[in-house]
């Protein structure tokens, strides 16, 4: 990846912050989505928010009512497919860049939102977790039936361990589904992303960041299934380790955070990806230490490792105050567009 971090905003801290609070994420016409709610197969649901897409010919007023279904007879351009970090939403600055660079060139995106962060509460005990990948295979699978063109998925964070998991435990016939994936400032080696963020500077800003939406959720869900776990427990949580142990490793058949961070990691089997796989890490990420990133020897053919310098978190400002940060969808979806060959 080409990228260098502008000179006033140096360190991963600052790239990370930054660009979540200030930069600009999207340019030109507002941004449209039309929401689709989606029973998932257990009961639940999930929503998914589809950006309007038209072709560029039609003009920025014209909408069609299911963006990702053109009219008869025409061609189904590429649908980019937007997985979400932790307690992410459509509305996070990456999601509003990646929708917005996937409209400039005539692609269709959909952005689902993992159960509970879509801004209502789901139904069934379970929410969502860092290797999910049997709730990525239902919804790409969903995606390319609804779509019917080609599929590009891109996980942001969280939502790119889980991807690159589905796309292991599926091997060359992920290419049924999608076409190409990418994994964006991933914690692929989740213990080690886990000590990162509960430690210093991240522990304070990060971690609490995440806990003050995360805790409340779960309590809620408390409320709709007394007994689920231990509320007071949670309620003394001070760091994502305590809350996975109370709350995620358990509810998702994981023993314990231990057990939940060894098996839910992507970085141990991607030598098993079989269709073109991105996973791009800045070597400055708070969340993702450098020592933690896989090398060539790690991956197989299909993989491609992009480590830049500078970055931070699903960062990359770029020019000058208040910055961009468009720079790395751009560079990701070139990518995803070479690998569509």
């Amino acid at each position: 990846m080409q990228y260098s971090a502008p000179r006033w905003l140096p360190g991963g801290h600052a790239q990370t912050i930054w660009s979540a609070l200030w930069a600009r994420h999207h340019g030109g016409p507002a941004l449209r989505f039309q929401r689709q709610r989606w029973d998932t197969p257990d009961g639940d649901f999930i929503d998914v928010d589809w950006l309007n897409y038209a072709p560029p010919e039609a003009g920025d007023d014209a909408f069609w009512p299911l963006p990702a279904i053109p009219p008869e007879g025409t061609p189904r351009p590429p649908l980019l497919v937007l997985f979400h970090g932790l307690e992410g939403s459509s509305q996070s600055q990456y999601a509003q860049a990646f929708a917005t660079v996937a409209r400039s060139r005539g692609w269709a995106c959909a952005l689902p939102h993992f159960r509970g962060c879509s801004g209502e509460l789901n139904h069934a005990p379970r929410a969502y977790h860092s290797g999910d990948f049997e709730e990525i295979a239902w919804i790409l699978a969903r995606c390319k039936q609804q779509h019917g063109g080609p599929v590009l998925a891109v996980g942001i964070s969280l939502g790119g361990n889980a991807l690159l998991r589905w796309a292991e435990e599926h091997g060359q016939s992920a290419a049924l589904t999608a076409r190409a994936v990418a994994a964006v400032c991933s914690p692929i080696d989740l213990a080690a992303s886990g000590r990162a963020i509960g430690s210093g500077f991240s522990r304070l800003v990060y971690t609490r960041r995440f806990l003050k939406t995360m805790v409340p959720k779960a309590l809620r869900k408390l409320e709709q299934h007394p007994g689920l776990f231990d509320g007071e427990r949670l309620r003394r949580a001070r760091d994502l380790y305590e809350f996975d142990n109370i709350f995620t490793a358990p509810l998702h058949g994981f023993r314990d955070t231990e057990d939940y961070w060894a098996r839910a990691s992507a970085k141990p089997h991607l030598r098993r990806i079989g269709i073109p796989a991105l996973v791009l890490n800045a070597r400055n990420d708070p969340f993702v230490p450098a020592h933690s990133l896989p090398q060539a020897r790690d991956v197989g053919a299909f993989v491609t490792l992009w480590q830049p310098a500078h970055g931070g978190h699903v960062g990359f400002t770029h020019g000058k105050p208040p910055g961009e940060v468009f720079t790395m969808p751009e560079q990701v979806c070139d990518w995803l567009s070479r690998a569509l060959g």
